[in-house]
């Protein structure tokens, strides 16, 4: 049996020495990729091609290549991640891709999220916005309580764990026309307040990172739900409704 022939693809790929230099797309040819490599192993193979002739390759994010760091972050072909869903770059296959076909990768578009190099960007706003307020501080003095001995219903612990499933890729910014972070801040306020542990700085956790994620500069939501249908790991619209509740609702208290 003959082996299976490899895809032979022309790829538009944006390069951009640094966030002050101009960027565009340039051109590159690759051949015999196989259908079961990764769409990070197709990059890889192009890197490797590139040293191997003397040029430049190209920058790109990275890490754990499962699925869970969300550092692998690239627009595929008008797609956050990509033409398939609920998955991030690293877990995109080339079977998905056709013999021939043009492949346009570009970094995400955010003025919060600057260009590194190439399809590298700067997503540390993401840091500061949960540095504002993303945590739960405990007393460590060693009389604290167990807390598999408070009480939680079912209900509110998965809605917590379905929020924290958030990996902060930033597909919900790439993909907002408005380049909004509410369904990332949203998670991450909803994954605190749905449990006890996280009541006690509910107030001053949403207000700050509210604040933090304006600073930053991300826009409003307007309910497209665009955000919703790209992330990879499937965060829901209402965590962002969860979140304008508590921000109302600390507003209110506040006077």
């Amino acid at each position: 049996m003959s082996a299976k022939k490899g895809l032979n693809l022309t790829l538009k790929i944006w390069r951009q020495k640094n966030n002050k230099s101009k960027g565009q797309f340039e051109t590159y040819k690759i051949s015999d990729v196989s259908t079961e490599s990764s769409f990070l192993e197709m990059l890889d193979m192009l890197n490797e091609n590139m040293i191997n002739a003397g040029q430049e390759p190209i920058a790109f994010d990275h890490d754990c290549r499962e699925g869970i760091c969300g550092m692998c972050s690239l627009y595929i072909n008008g797609r956050a991640h990509g033409p398939d869903t609920g998955i991030t770059t690293c877990q995109l296959h080339m079977r998905m891709f056709k013999d021939g076909e043009t492949i346009h990768i570009e970094p995400w578009r955010s003025a919060a999220f600057p260009v590194i190099k190439d399809l590298v960007v700067d997503r540390s706003s993401f840091d500061r916005v949960m540095a504002a307020g993303g945590f739960i501080s405990v007393n460590t003095s060693g009389n604290t309580l167990d807390a598999n001995a408070i009480p939680v219903r079912k209900e509110d612990a998965d809605k917590a764990m379905d929020a924290a499933a958030c990996i902060g890729c930033g597909a919900c910014v790439a993909t907002c026309k408005n380049g909004s972070a509410m369904l990332f801040v949203g998670a991450k306020v909803s994954q605190y307040a749905l449990l006890p542990q996280g009541r006690v700085e509910a107030q001053r956790r949403v207000l700050n990172m509210v604040k933090a994620m304006d600073e930053e500069g991300f826009g409003n939501c307007s309910n497209t739900g665009a955000c919703e249908v790209e992330c990879p790991k499937g965060i829901s619209l209402e965590v962002i409704a969860r979140m304008n509740r508590e921000y109302m609702s600390a507003n209110l208290d506040r006077g």
